[in-house]
């Protein structure tokens, strides 16, 4: 039984998500709503307190305000739930100059001493926008078991993912990592990556039919002195990229075996679809788990409101009130307004979750408008007979006025505000 250590959790919190843009021209990736009431940053903060692991640490960078903001509306430990989270961002040197960080292991490197304060046994390290319910203790005691130096999380993953995926060679015997590549685009370089079938079949996982890899999901679980160590050796900045290949070479390196859900929101697409399966049965992240729930805000908002709209596979939030002709396969947000004829399907509407703008103004999407695969910010409001249906089924347009089209899905920016029988 392995005996009782001491975990400290860091969570990468810190980059601009450009390709999630234009989500992320007013937040922090990590600060971007899900689910209606959540933020991305909701669900490692989650899954490291459900493992018992409370004492968190969140390197950010870009518009890190709103995000430390949240933290420390969301989670407050007491003398009955000990712990911390602890926000960190860059500094300014004795020269007054502030020091960025370039790189995840570069916010880790420079944030060292303000970490080992705490003498962690372990560092437990994850991302700040994926999708997962994971029991950490396992991957711990994992690492325990083995005596990695480093314990990287990993699933199973067809080719079509190991494009976008950091991807694990196993050593035939003693199942070590023995080599790694981040984000392979050539077909030749994935083949000395394939897993053996009966690898899976070792570890009680269905067997591979189809060629299978080994895909990174970008959580460490690192000895203190093993990542110290590593964070002198080489002094580049990213794992992924850099200092996973020094591991492999200098250290034990095993791979911890993950099946279940988790999405690492990288995408429009990604960030969409990740939404709209929570409107299906037992897919995408578990919400309904009340031992182990994923924490949000606190909130003093009645029940959604409905007065004869037909609503089908949709998920509406606290605070809404739907007066609409149709919600199909939809999420709706937080204070979300919808007026009487309007049609929503296949939308991402993440509603109003500040009271400030609405003291001032109404946010609401009006009368008989058509809104279909769509994603609505926060804070909108959309006028009488609007049609947003993609007509000529463009991939990606910049069309102005808060509105873009990006991977065939409309999104109306945070504030953006659409008169009346506007057409797209």
């Amino acid at each position: 039984m392995p005996q009782s250590i001491s975990i400290v959790t860091i969570i990468l919190a810190g980059g601009k998500g450009t390709r999630l843009h234009p989500l992320t021209a007013h937040h922090a990736k990590p600060a971007v709503s899900y689910g209606g009431r959540y933020k991305l940053i909701d669900i490692p903060i989650s899954n490291a307190i459900h493992s018992g692991y409370r004492h968190i640490f969140i390197i950010a960078q870009y518009l890190a305000e709103e995000l430390a903001a949240h933290i420390n509306r969301t989670y407050r430990f007491d003398s009955f739930q000990a712990g911390s989270i602890e926000v960190l961002t860059p500094q300014e040197n004795e020269k007054r100059e502030k020091i960025f960080f370039e790189g995840t292991a570069d916010a880790v490197r420079k944030n060292l001493s303000v970490l080992l304060r705490s003498e962690p046994d372990y560092f437990l390290i994850l991302s700040g926008d994926q999708l997962y319910n994971i029991d950490f203790q396992k991957m711990i005691d994992f690492a325990q078991n083995t005596k990695a130096d480093l314990t990287i999380a990993s699933l199973p993953v067809h080719a079509k993912e190991a494009h976008r995926m950091g991807l694990l060679k196993i050593a035939k015997e003693g199942g070590a990592v023995i080599d790694f590549i981040e984000k392979p685009q050539d077909e030749k370089a994935l083949q000395p990556f394939q897993i053996d079938p009966h690898f899976f079949a070792k570890k009680g996982l269905p067997s591979a039919t189809n060629p299978y890899y080994l895909g990174s999901m970008g959580i460490y679980v690192f000895k203190r002195d093993s990542l110290v160590s590593l964070l002198q050796e080489d002094p580049r900045t990213d794992f992924g990229y850099h200092l996973i290949h020094t591991a492999i070479k200098t250290q034990k390196v095993f791979p911890f075996i993950y099946h279940g859900y988790w999405e690492d929101i990288g995408t429009i697409d990604s960030y969409y679809q990740a939404n709209l399966i929570l409107t299906e049965s037992h897919r995408g992240l578990d919400l309904y788990n009340e031992q182990k729930p994923i924490y949000a805000s606190p909130l003093f908002l009645p029940g959604p409101k409905v007065t004869s709209a037909a609503i089908t596979d949709s998920l509406l939030c606290e605070g809404s009130v739907i007066e609409a002709a149709e919600i199909t396969h939809c999420v709706i947000g937080l204070r979300s307004h919808i007026k009487k004829g309007t049609i929503l399907r296949h939308t991402v509407m993440m509603g109003n979750p500040s009271t400030e703008a609405l003291a001032t103004q109404e946010f609401a999407i009006g009368e008989n408008c058509l809104i279909e695969k769509a994603i609505i910010e926060e804070h909108v409001r959309i006028g009488n007979e609007v049609i947003l249906t993609n007509k000529d089924n463009t991939q990606h347009r910049d069309v102005g006025n808060g509105l873009f089209i990006r991977e065939g899905i409309i999104i109306v920016t945070a504030g953006t505000s659409i008169p009346d029988r506007f057409v797209l």
